[in-house]
């Protein structure tokens, strides 16, 4: 099995490959950041792209599955929207404008580390997370994969055209009025809108409006980023 093969294999399916040797985490990423930079001419999912720092956790959880260690996503590439801190990229909210690099992961990004996940980027949303779509003038317009004239929906677009289109098995997003549900639906996602408290947020900008959700292609695959994004008790 070559990792080009693997563009629409789960999330489940890819830590069940990687823990049985079917696949490495470098190849796993290799390709998942190539599908990212091949559609962002048309799609336009993602803000920024990590690829040293992607290939380089790649590469250090490669040596930690040949050293036996295990954990529920140890490898396995994922994304998140650009409104969670991540050490070294800025948090800029769909917002134009210069945004100092975060100092410091955000919980639910210490959480998905622990886990195992390699993060190779940050995804698209509108300015502040205000509309049902996905475009601004930070970044222009993020198009649906299943009809690139039409919108993903939003605010968590970017994360939904990552995942529909099979650059990446799953992602995070964000939701207060819809902004994990209507992208879901207008991509034929699996959205979760969890309750408050389900997954940290830690400085999530409307004070608990919003929370954290899952964006993937079936339930278990949600269910599962969204364990591991939760810190669920068992899981690791």
């Amino acid at each position: 099995m070559t990792a080009a093969s693997l563009d629409f294999t789960g999330l489940a399916a890819q830590a069940a490959q990687l823990a049985g040797g079917e696949v490495t985490s470098a190849e796993l990423t290799a390709a998942a950041l190539g599908r990212a930079h091949a559609s962002q001419p048309t799609l336009n999912a993602f803000r920024c792209l990590r690829d040293d720092d992607a290939l380089a956790e790649a590469a250090n959880a490669d040596r930690r599955l040949q050293a036996g260690d295990r954990a529920p996503l140890l490898g396995v590439p994922i994304a998140i929207k650009d409104d969670v801190d991540l050490t070294g990229l800025p948090t800029s909210f769909g917002c134009p404008g210069e945004f100092p690099p975060a100092t410091s992961d955000a919980p639910v990004v210490a959480l998905l580390r622990e886990a195992g996940a390699v993060i190779i980027g940050k995804t698209n949303t509108p300015e502040l997370g205000q509309w049902p779509f996905t475009e601004g003038p930070a970044f222009g317009v993020t198009r649906n994969p299943w009809h690139p004239g039409h919108t993903p929906g939003g605010s968590s677009g970017g994360s939904a055209a990552a995942v529909a289109s099979g650059v990446i098995a799953a992602a995070l997003g964000s939701d207060g009025a819809g902004s994990v549900r209507i992208p879901a639906a207008w991509t034929g996602l699996v959205g979760v809108k969890t309750q408050r408290g389900r997954i940290p947020t830690g400085g999530e900008l409307f004070h608990g409006l919003t929370v954290l959700g899952p964006l993937a292609r079936t339930v278990g695959d949600a269910a599962l980023l969204l364990d591991a994004a939760a810190g669920t008790p068992g899981l690791f």
